[in-house]
This record gives C-alpha cells, structure tokens and sequence, in this order.
C-alpha cells in the first residue's frame, strides 16, 4: 500500500510561502525556531510578508533586515540579553521603514487562542491602563489590525461589569513551525515547553514544519496525548537537524551565545547586515554549507545539552565571566 507523504525539501517548502502572506513562527525568543526554513525565504526574496508574533526574536529580526517584512503585529521581539531590543527591528521601526502594532503579550496570546477556535474575538484584563488602551491623543491614527479592524474595543463584561479588552482573532496564511520529531504523513511531537505553537497552528491555513527526526506515525502514536498538533492540518514537512541554529531545541541542542551575539552586532546597520546575510545566508550552498559556516560539527557539539535537563549547563553564555 503506498502511503502519502509531505517530506520535502527546505527550498521546496520556502516556495510555498509567496510574497505578501500572513505568516506566524513558532518558538520563542531564543529557542525553537524555523531558522533554516527562513534563511531559505530571505534567499528566495519573499516579501511584504505580513507577521504575527508573540515572542520573537533573530528570527523575525532576520526578515526584517533582508527586507521581506512590510508590517508586524505583536509584543516582544528579541533575543533576550544578547538583544534586549531586536537591532533589525529597532532601526527599521525608528526610520518608519516597518507598519507596526503592538500589543500585550497575552493579548496575542488571546488572539492566536480565538483564531484556533474559530471566534473572531477573545476577551482580556492585558493592557488596561496602559497608552495601547487609553484615549489616542488627536495627533495620532487608532490603531488597527492589518485587516483594517480596529486594535482593540473596550467593552463591559455582561455577567460583572468589570471593564474588559476585546481584541480580534488572527488567520494567518502560513505559520513556519521547527520540532523535535516529525512524520511523513503530518504527526508532530514538541518536547519540553510549546509556546504558543499549538494554537498558532490551529489559526493558520496551512502549517510547514521543519524537523530534527523524521519518524514513524506509529512510534508517535503510541504517546497520542504528546501529538497536539493534529497531521491534517500540516501541508508540509522538512527534515533538517540543527535546522533551529542558532536558537535552541529541548533536548538535542542549546543556543549558540556566540553566534546570536555576533548577529546582534552585524544587524546594528544595513551595511554590517548585508555581510551577515552575504555570509551565513546567500554564501552557503545548502544547510549543510551553513552549518560548515558556522563552525561545524565541533561547534555544534559544544552546543550539546546535559542528559535530563534539555540543555547545557556548562556553555558560556552572555557573560564570559561566567559559566
């Protein structure tokens, strides 16, 4: 019996996605994130790319500084202590070059939740009394969605009174996922925290992941409650180890420190950024050239995590005096 299957390749799966879609990554801040999926749009030349985020971080901030982001909507977007403010975004915001709208980050919480059940809204306490709330001064547009929606509305709960915000569910056309352990046919397995990824999922129209283990239905489906992102609604699936670098996946590898702290210094001006994406983005042949690039085996296996914590305890981090 022939089994249908959505492997394919990392520039196949890039091809997918076209310029001005809506499109959500999964992960957060330093961990977890599609990046070689991404490196693979920012060399295909997407752009006017519409994004959706929670916590982001260099992977959002990548495409931007290659210029395939024309607007964003959503709260925190850096790589923690290498970055406190994504550089990318940063100057891009500042010179006007980017749409923005920010919320809270449970409020985009709220929001991916009402677009994976199907509502066009959820209510939240987040943001009341903050200026993302309170009256615009006349100088200013009322924010809006990229659909052209309002932001938010402030109603009266019905059942309390209690004052509450509405903010609009999102539908996205792609969200970009990278896991752990992936089927042929679809079946996802997310070890240690999962973020917002579920529902970021459950809100797109189509969902490709890229993954570090390519496995059976059947090893997945004997732990059926671990398998939450069900396989119909994943159109593709990439094998690619070490395809999160330079971010972290539980379990199989940290964050590279020195890589994320050189990124953070190329991405302070276009043109130190433009020899970051000559050489670690457009220069490399494939993944596996970018992983040469980036130091290798060696390097990588410095990266490995401790058996029974998900990570590595001895790497240096963004203090050299420190373990």
């Amino acid at each position: 019996m022939t089994v249908n299957t959505k492997v394919i390749g990392l520039e196949e799966a890039a091809a997918l996605v076209p310029s001005g879609a809506s499109v959500s990554i999964g992960g957060f801040t330093s961990q977890r994130h599609p990046s070689a999926l991404l490196r693979a749009l920012v060399r295909k030349g997407v752009r006017d790319l519409t994004i959706y985020y929670h916590s982001a971080g260099s992977d959002v901030d990548l495409l931007i500084g290659a210029g395939c982001v024309r607007r964003l909507e959503g709260a925190y977007l850096a790589d923690g202590v290498f970055a406190p403010i994504a550089p990318n975004f940063r100057r891009h915001v500042q010179q006007g070059r980017l749409e923005v709208e920010d919320y809270s980050n449970a409020a985009m919480m709220a929001r991916f939740a009402a677009g994976a059940m199907g509502l066009p809204f959820l209510p939240t306490r987040s943001m009341l009394g903050t200026d993302m709330v309170d009256e615009v001064p006349a100088d200013r547009t009322p924010g809006r969605t990229a659909a052209g929606t309002p932001k938010k509305f402030v109603a009266h709960c019905p059942f309390s009174g209690d004052k509450v915000v509405l903010v609009p569910a999102i539908r996205t056309d792609f969200c970009l996922l990278h896991v752990q352990q992936a089927s042929a046919q679809g079946l996802v397995r997310i070890e240690g925290q999962e973020f917002l990824d579920v529902q970021q999922a459950l809100s797109a129209d189509s969902v490709i992941v890229t993954c570090e283990e390519l496995v059976d239905d059947d090893h997945l489906r004997l732990e059926p409650e671990r398998n939450r992102i069900p396989p119909f609604a994943v159109q593709a699936v990439v094998p690619a180890r070490f395809g999160a670098h330079p971010h972290s996946v539980h379990n199989h590898y940290d964050y590279d420190p020195d890589h994320l702290g050189a990124y953070d210094s190329a991405a302070r001006s276009d043109e130190t950024f433009a020899h970051y994406l000559e050489t670690f983005v457009f220069g490399p042949a494939d993944h596996c050239a970018y992983l040469d690039a980036i130091g290798g085996l060696r390097r990588l296996d410095q990266l490995r995590p401790k058996r029974g914590l998900g990570y590595n305890p001895d790497l240096r981090r963004k203090d050299r005096g420190t373990q």
